[in-house]
């Protein structure tokens, strides 16, 4: 099948939604514009119940099919989409570019919205499916968890969801097609943040001083060794100290610095490895130097792992959009995080890429999601439905 002909009739209204969510961009929780914006267009189309306020500000529109479920098929499945922007001051120059200073939708979420939206509006058309389809458009997926926040407040129980499906655009992917794979997909993330407390005096007799600046060069350069020589250099792993900051005057030895980064992994064994030799690293400068050193490392999201079943139900419904030739099924992972790996350790699914074609990078103020992909990732969405709701 390829795509849907009454998702290319509806692009323009698709577009007018992505461009009108794109110039009023809201950050993580704080998404109550176009959590109404999203709730309003469900309610229009006619979907059975929406839901508001799950996750503080996540939606969820239930569409009933009107065909009969045989025995021992689904009954309902989730679709999810992400609501939130990133505080980047945006640099494209379009018509419709972000009307607020210093915040931009920098990662498509925007596009995610909006083809979800579009899928929602065709499949409360036309309901060729048996069972229920569950759309959530969720929030703060940049670093706060939305997706958890939604588990925890009854999603895949109160909307009986039992698989789970997900979709990101990918800049430098051709428009058209897609790419996924079965296991580890993107990475797990970790948040490192370094506290050195030395002794502070005049730069000209450093011997009277323990300097904290030289002490993070030390365990910024000591960091780096663990991937190098402690990780199987056929695991993935990444270390980066992204934050230095010490001192304020040329001649003044800081008596303080702070570090701070990330580290990823793609397995369990990997990301505790990393922890731990992170935290043996600080305690051995720490000693080398005399300085108080404090470590915070905490574990945010889980690795994003797809299930291998659900995995080639959503590579097959992508081929019949674009065509086999169009779909990859065995990318390399991706060291990015992503919290749909909350519900995908809640249920079974997949998440899947989707062409952004030529653009600038995610998060770069110069991205745009591209409105030629929309009729690509609506089309997924409604054949995934009709695909894994059909009737008996």
């Amino acid at each position: 099948m390829p795509i849907v002909n009454r998702v290319s009739d509806l692009q323009a209204d698709i577009v007018a939604w992505r461009r009108n969510l794109h110039a009023h961009p809201e950050l993580m929780y704080d998404v109550h514009r176009t959590a109404g914006f999203v709730a309003e267009r469900l309610r229009e189309f006619g979907c059975d119940e929406v839901a508001t306020g799950l996750g503080r500000t996540g939606v969820v529109g239930v569409i009933k099919g009107n065909k009969t479920a045989g025995r021992g098929r689904l009954k309902s499945i989730g679709l999810r989409a992400d609501m939130d922007a990133l505080p980047i001051e945006e640099e494209t120059g379009a018509a419709y570019r972000s009307t607020v200073p210093g915040k931009m939708h920098a990662c498509g979420h925007d596009g995610h919205t909006a083809m979800l939206l579009g899928a929602a509006r065709y499949l409360a058309e036309t309901r060729n499916f048996a069972g229920d389809a569950v759309v959530i458009f969720q929030p703060a997926e940049e670093g706060g968890a939305g997706a958890a926040a939604m588990i925890e407040d009854g999603l895949m129980e109160r909307f009986g969801i039992e698989q789970v499906y997900g979709m990101h655009n990918s800049p430098g992917m051709p428009v058209g097609t897609f790419a996924t794979r079965p296991g580890p997909v993107m990475a797990a993330t970790d948040h490192i943040t370094i506290d050195i407390e030395g002794v502070g005096g005049h730069a000209a007799r450093p011997h009277k001083s323990i300097d904290s600046v030289l002490v993070g060069a030390q365990l910024v350069t000591a960091l780096q060794s663990i991937v190098a020589r402690s990780i199987d250099p056929l695991d993935a792993a990444v270390v980066s100290i992204c934050q230095f900051h010490a001192g304020n005057a040329n001649n003044v030895i800081p008596q303080t610095a702070r570090l701070a980064g990330t580290a990823r992994s793609l397995t369990a064994e990997v990301r505790d490895q990393l922890e731990r030799r992170v935290r043996e690293v600080v305690d051995g400068v720490a000693l080398m130097s005399g300085a108080k050193i404090t470590l915070d490392y905490a574990r945010s999201y889980p690795v994003l792992v797809n299930h291998p079943a659900e995995t080639t139900v959503a590579a097959r419904v992508a081929s019949e959009v674009v065509g086999p030739g169009n779909v990859s099924v065995d990318i390399p992972p991706v060291m990015g995080a992503e919290d749909f790996a909350y519900m995908l350790r809640a249920r079974p699914g997949a998440f899947i890429f989707v062409g952004n074609g030529d653009s600038a990078g995610l998060h770069h103020p110069s991205y745009d999601f591209n409105d030629g992909a929309i009729i690509y990732g609506s089309s997924y969405w409604i054949r995934l439905v009709e695909t894994q709701l059909a009737a008996g």
